[in-house]
C-alpha cells in the first residue's frame, strides 16, 4: 500500500522570518497571543515573483520549519494543558515532521520583504511556504476543538517555556 511513498521527503527554504524573538523561552504559543508583535519575512529572490498579488490578502499562511524543536515525541504535555497528549492533537513543535504554521496579518510587501503583524515565531525560521489566509476555505462553523476547549481564552497570556526546546 506504501510502495508508492518516497521515504523522505526534502523540502528547501523559500525565505527566512525576522522576528524580535531570540529564545524559545516567554514567547507567544499561538498568532492570538501575539497581537500587534510584528515581523517581516525575507522571500528569497529566486521566489520573489511568487510574490505577485499576494498583497490583495489582509492574512497569509506562514509554513515553517520547527529549526529549534527537541527531537520529536508522540506524546507532549502542550503548553495549554498538563496533562499529555498525542502530538497530533497539538500544536506542540516537537514533532515527527517539525512544521509549524501561523496564521499572520499582512501590512504590506516591501520587494521581497513581507511586513506582517500577530508573529509567533522564533527569530530567523526557515519559511517553507506562504498560502493566502481565505475564511472561506479556512473557518468551519461548528467545528469541534477537543481538549483544547477546556484552555478557550487561555492562549493570548499563554507563554513557551523550554519543555520543547
Amino acid at each position: 500500500m506504501q510502495s508508492n511513498i518516497p521515504s523522505k521527503i526534502s523540502y528547501q527554504p523559500i525565505g527566512i522570518i525576522h522576528t524580535s524573538f531570540r529564545s524559545i523561552e516567554d514567547m507567544p504559543i499561538q498568532p492570538a497571543g501575539a497581537a500587534n508583535i510584528r515581523g517581516s519575512v525575507e522571500i528569497f529572490e529566486e521566489y520573489s515573483k511568487g510574490l505577485k498579488d499576494l498583497d490583495g490578502f489582509s492574512h497569509i499562511i506562514l509554513i515553517y520549519h520547527f529549526h529549534q524543536a527537541k527531537s520529536a515525541k508522540l506524546v507532549v504535555t502542550p503548553f495549554l494543558d498538563t496533562l499529555p497528549h498525542g502530538v497530533f492533537s497539538t500544536r506542540a513543535p516537537s514533532r515527527p515532521n517539525p512544521i509549524g504554521l501561523s496564521v499572520v496579518r499582512l501590512l504590506k510587501i516591501e520587494q521581497n520583504i513581507l511586513h506582517i503583524k500577530n508573529a509567533d515565531i522564533l527569530n530567523d525560521t526557515p519559511l517553507l511556504d506562504i498560502k493566502p489566509y481565505v475564511p472561506e476555505f479556512d473557518q468551519h462553523p461548528g467545528e469541534n476543538t477537543g481538549w483544547l476547549k477546556q484552555a478557550k481564552g487561555r492562549v493570548e497570556n499563554t507563554r513557551s517555556d523550554d519543555r520543547f526546546a
